[in-house]
């Protein structure tokens, strides 16, 4: 039996970040935490009780991220994060399936680009136009 990837991680867009992690936090009580520009004022988010690293206590339960909607129509819809043991192996595994990568690192398209402290990093395009991505958490 292969092995099944979970999800770990979601993505959600937004017009106005703040408004948003407001609206979450006071409806869901999720934690919010600002990172700065080297990491694309993107906002981690807590929706369960976390660990010293930051990762759900709670087998199954996963945190996400909200970040800068774009005019791309990519950036503008939720998607999902997969973690994967090799990244390489599953960006080709997601090619030969009929995806298409988008890569990860900005500077190298088709390439996966690093997190520093989380890991390695890609999104894709799913058969159905779903942008979903995968990582390679540094701590596997």
């Amino acid at each position: 039996m292969s092995k099944i990837n979970p999800v770990v991680h979601f993505e959600m867009p937004a017009e106005d970040k703040n408004r948003m992690a407001k609206f979450y936090t006071n409806t869901f009580g999720w934690k919010i935490q600002q990172l700065g520009p080297e990491m694309g004022d993107y906002m981690v988010v807590s929706t369960s009780e976390t660990d010293a690293k930051g990762h759900p206590v709670k087998p199954g339960n996963i945190g996400g991220g909200f970040y800068q909607k774009t005019d791309d129509p990519i950036s503008q819809h939720p998607s999902l994060v997969i973690a994967v043991d090799d990244i390489r192996e599953s960006m080709k595994k997601v090619a030969e399936a009929g995806g298409k990568i988008l890569g990860g690192d900005p500077n190298k398209p088709g390439e996966p680009g690093d997190i520093p402290g989380v890991g390695l990093y890609c999104s894709f395009i799913d058969t159905e136009g779903n942008r979903v991505s995968m990582l390679q958490p540094s701590d596997m």
